[in-house]
């Protein structure tokens, strides 16, 4: 930030990010506010704005609104296994939890991490998959859904992200849940959760949606009577399974 203050951010927020004469997008933080002195978001190359951003040079300024939305609750995740579940672009918001368990972890209990992709080259965040695996705290497992040219995947396995989850051993009672991911991926991980034995009350996700305003009055990312930028983006499951088109 210009003047050297925080950002104020939570595990799971975002921001919108603008650029004058190209707009404004929300997107999530991938840092977690543990790292003082800066703030960091993972940017796909998208569109109009994010194409801009992309043409950017190091020192060029961008505009930020923030932080907005609802956040991963570290307090109520204290003292409880953590299953962390994210696919593609997913990672990039649960990098700023993920950051937090890992520079304050006696905080929770077991941590697994499990990251899927389309293909090796897609996965994001590469260096720190790499080292997530070779710390203690973590338990981590990750997919590709294939590899190019049919080779192999040294990492981990293949399949999708889905096939990582039966091998588990979770005490369900005991554990928290969160995932993070494209819409598709929420339906068929939640299902495998359950048939663990896993509760929607044990279940956490953050959901996509188009967050134009970002303080709840333009209406865009409505889901029935809730907005996702204020109520969400982060949501236990309980709270939202009977909304039609939550997940």
């Amino acid at each position: 930030m210009p003047d050297g203050q925080e950002l104020g951010h939570k595990p799971g927020q975002f921001v919108q990010l603008s650029i004058l004469g190209y707009g404004e997008a929300p997107i999530s933080v991938a840092s977690s506010p543990t790292r003082r002195g800066y703030f960091e978001l993972g940017v796909r190359n998208a569109g109009t704005l994010t194409g801009a951003l992309h043409r950017l040079n190091e020192g060029d300024e961008v505009g930020i609104r923030g932080p907005f939305g609802t956040f991963f609750d570290v307090e109520k995740l204290a003292g409880k296994d953590l299953l962390l579940i994210s696919g593609g672009c997913g990672l990039a918001p649960m990098r700023s939890l993920i950051q937090y368990c890992q520079d304050r972890p006696e905080e929770f209990g077991k941590i697994t991490i499990l990251y899927g992709a389309k293909t090796p080259p897609e996965r994001l965040f590469k260096e720190d998959l790499a080292d997530w695996a070779q710390l203690d705290v973590f338990a981590c497992k990750y997919a590709v859904d294939g590899v190019p040219g049919g080779g192999c995947f040294d990492d981990g396995q293949i399949g999708l992200i889905t096939v990582l989850i039966p091998p588990l051993k979770i005490n369900v009672q005991q554990a928290i849940a969160v995932i993070v991911g494209p819409p598709i991926m929420y339906r068929f991980v939640i299902a495998e959760l359950k048939k663990k034995g896993m509760t929607e009350d044990h279940i956490i996700v953050s959901l996509e949606r188009y967050m134009k305003c970002g303080v709840g009055k333009c209406g865009h990312c409505a889901i029935e009577h809730l907005y996702c930028c204020l109520d969400g983006p982060v949501f236990w499951l309980n709270e939202i399974s009977g909304l039609r088109g939550a997940i």
